[in-house]
């Protein structure tokens, strides 16, 4: 009899490994499919299966014109956030791959503007000459000066020379050239003067003096399709690398973050401490082990039935499944390094909360994702825990990287709350039970941001109330409702 062989269940690793070889439109509808299906879910795989595919498209897109680049993004990403709203994440990474574009189109407009002002600097319409000779433009602010440049021509010299200097001889029927003190001088001492800059702007130019494809002093340009094609196939290049180029620092973000936020664990965690967390978050799990380096304290772990217990069975029993990759790890798996860094854990349920708060000196929770009036979206229980550290005046400490930051801001927070299966709390087997009564099973919770005492981010630790400033760092007005094209302004 052959052995039986484990199913295939498709994870972020395998989409990963399809982009290679898989087409673009393809690649685009697994994502969907696997989002659709939670087998890609929590904050970190859905932020890295979302930059990656973004990656891909600007790769493959060819374009033009930056808009068109933009509205194939603002496309793709409607699509992924209308599989899985609930994972903010999504739309965060294509919030930020829209304004580092539009950064990028700045910039290279800006630098195009420049070189082109000090190309026509020299020949600007409204520059004028002043009564001591120097040229200035509309502002008054001169450009140059006339010692520094020659003042007139050969030929002018030879018609201003003899008695027209001194006034002796009748004045010709055109006007001579307006003589400055340098050129008097220049002319009564016999010294050869070049061509001052003034005439040249002034004389008329042969066809042979501008030189090819470039423009000419009456504002016709010679530049030809040909040569105009190939400087926007350059620039186009040179903006697709900077966009890639971008997207690949987003990318080594989101593998550092948790790491950066580690590195502030020892300012905020002391020795003889003890410190309650709550679920099983690989990011609050570095922070500790980090503090541990130099710091000896204990942790209580709270365990969330029946999510958490669900997932610590799983990894006892070895059947750990795609859910639990990712944020979220089971709680033997997350309990294990810490004793052998040295820490004390006490692993309780979180039934028994308020009566061990007295106790406790901080608090430290993970996220889901947090929304731009400081609230979070965190594993079921966090609620809990905040409004009893709140009355016992507890500090409540929030581990979060920028990513999970989203500039949206919902007037319905239980649309952001994901329900599991009621049969964990409640078995079928029970139907005398289960036919009077409805059982709700929520995976995560929404916590006010004045149960939070502090944020911890990969770029310092910030208040609830300053968030909003990261939020016009990282995000741009136009792209907070990219999937809405109603809301759009």
């Amino acid at each position: 009899m052959p052995s039986l062989q484990a199913g295939y269940a498709p994870n972020l690793g395998v989409f990963l490994k399809s982009l290679k070889t898989a087409p673009l439109e393809s690649s685009i509808e697994n994502l969907i499919s696997l989002l659709k299906r939670r087998q890609i879910r929590n904050s970190r795989p859905c932020a890295i299966a979302t930059a990656h595919l973004l990656l891909r498209v600007v790769a493959k897109f060819r374009w033009t014109d930056i808009g068109n680049l933009l509205e194939r993004i603002q496309e793709v990403g409607q699509r992924l956030v209308e599989a899985q709203p609930r994972e903010m994440v999504v739309g965060n990474i294509v919030r930020r791959v829209l304004g580092m574009i539009r950064d990028e189109a700045k910039e290279d407009r800006t630098e195009d503007a420049s070189d082109s002002t000090s190309t026509s600097q020299l020949g600007s319409p409204g520059r004028e000459r002043s009564e001591s000779g120097s040229f200035r433009t509309e502002g008054g602010a001169p450009t140059f000066s006339p010692l520094r440049f020659a003042s007139t021509d050969a030929s002018t010299l030879s018609e201003a020379s003899g008695d027209d200097v001194f006034g002796g001889r009748s004045q010709p029927t055109s006007r001579p050239p307006l003589l400055t003190s340098h050129t008097s001088y220049a002319v009564l001492n016999g010294v050869p003067v070049q061509q001052s800059m003034f005439n040249l702007l002034s004389a008329t130019p042969t066809p042979s003096s501008t030189p090819p494809h470039a423009s000419s002093p009456h504002g016709k340009s010679t530049i030809s399709a040909t040569t105009l094609a190939q400087r926007i196939a350059t620039t186009t290049r040179d903006l697709k690398a900077e966009v890639i180029s971008g997207i690949e620092e987003i990318i080594d973000e989101l593998d550092q973050v948790d790491d950066q936020i580690a590195a502030y664990a020892q300012e905020h965690i002391h020795s003889n401490e003890v410190i309650l967390t709550h679920s099983s978050s690989l990011s609050v799990q570095k922070f500790l082990l980090k503090a541990a380096e130099k710091r000896r304290f204990t942790v209580i772990v709270a365990e969330s039935y029946p999510n958490d217990h669900e997932a610590t069975h799983a990894a006892v029993t070895g059947k750990v499944s795609q859910d639990l990759e990712g944020d979220e790890m089971s709680t033997e798996t997350f309990l294990k390094p810490l004793s052998a860094a040295g820490i004390t854990v006490i692993l309780m349920t979180d039934a028994t909360i308020f009566a061990i708060m007295s106790r406790v000196n901080k608090v430290i929770l993970a996220t889901h994702a947090v929304i731009a009036n400081g609230g979070l979206i965190a594993a079921a229980g966090a609620r809990i825990i905040a409004k009893a550290a709140k009355v016992h005046r507890t500090p409540v400490i929030v581990v979060s990287g920028i990513y999970k930051l989203s500039p949206e801001y919902p007037f319905e927070f239980e649309s952001l709350i994901e329900y599991g299966d009621p049969g964990n709390i409640i078995g079928y087997g029970e139907g005398g039970l289960v036919e009077h009564m409805e059982v709700d099973n929520p995976v995560y919770d929404y916590v006010p941001p004045d149960l939070v005492d502090l944020y911890i981010t990969n770029l310092g630790a910030h208040a609830p109330s300053y968030l909003y400033r990261i939020v016009a760092d990282h995000y741009k007005p136009e792209d907070i409702n990219f999937h809405k094209p109603e809301l759009q302004f």
